[in-house]
């Protein structure tokens, strides 16, 4: 049984990204923080594509939740190794910097940023002796062109990417590859509020994108397929930034 961890996988980006994992033959570890009922939900879809999972709760924000679940989780199971790792939670509370609450920025960068050491570091070492695998690190649009008002969310999906360009030198050479993939507008719970139409005529495919369009190419890079590609960005905006 080949095993992955998707972060944030109870809905959205992560939820699909979890299904085309599944599909692919993967036993996956849904990580969720609160919305228990909906990461049963992504289960039981994992379930219905023929294969297997389970839920992982815990706070990517927070070190110690992960060292005390995560890392308890590999600790006892030696011969599951996590070789496939999508670190797809996040959060945004928008605001102009100049109105910005600290508490803000801090949470964001703890849960954007933070994470993706804490969650990574815990399953490295396994990855890097068995000389194979995959992370992938959903990022975004704004941490490559910088959006107003996003100035904390902005800062640390570019710091995941500056991370992911640094891990991939330090790996490679263990068979262990590291991208990112940057979605646009992509219709889910964080874009709900969000009217398409305003969009279209600065969207080059003038719609907003499908969870499942992300996904595809978090399976690609997930795959044996992608063995050379590493450090690399790819964008999944409609052509709205290249």
């Amino acid at each position: 049984m080949k095993y992955a961890l998707v972060t944030g996988g109870s809905r959205g980006i992560g939820r699909a990204v979890s299904i085309k994992l599944a599909q692919m033959g993967y036993y996956v570890i849904i990580n969720f923080q609160r919305n228990e009922e909906e990461a049963n939900k992504t289960l039981a879809l994992i379930r219905e594509n023929g294969s297997d999972g389970e839920l992982m709760k815990f706070d990517v924000g927070s070190k110690s939740e992960i060292e005390s679940i995560l890392g308890a989780w590999v600790e006892t199971n030696k011969d599951k190794v996590i070789e496939v790792l999508v670190n797809n939670a996040g959060i945004r509370k928008d605001n102009l910097m100049m109105m910005m609450p600290d508490t803000d920025w801090d949470t964001v960068l703890r849960t954007n940023l933070d994470s993706f050491f804490y969650v990574t570091k815990a399953i490295l070492q396994n990855m890097v002796a068995k000389r194979y695998g995959r992370i992938v690190n959903v990022v975004s649009l704004s941490g490559i062109k910088g959006l107003p008002g996003q100035v904390n969310y902005s800062a640390s999906k570019a710091g995941v990417i500056g991370a992911s360009k640094a891990l991939a030198q330090e790996v490679g050479r263990r068979g262990v590859t590291v991208n990112c993939v940057a979605p646009g507008f992509i219709k889910t719970d964080m874009t709900e509020a969000i009217d398409p139409t305003l969009y279209r005529n600065i969207i080059p495919m003038q719609r907003f994108g499908e969870a499942e369009e992300v996904a595809a190419i978090v399976g690609f890079l997930a795959s044996k397929e992608a063995s050379y590609i590493t450090g690399e960005v790819i964008h999944v905006n409609g052509g709205l930034h290249t």
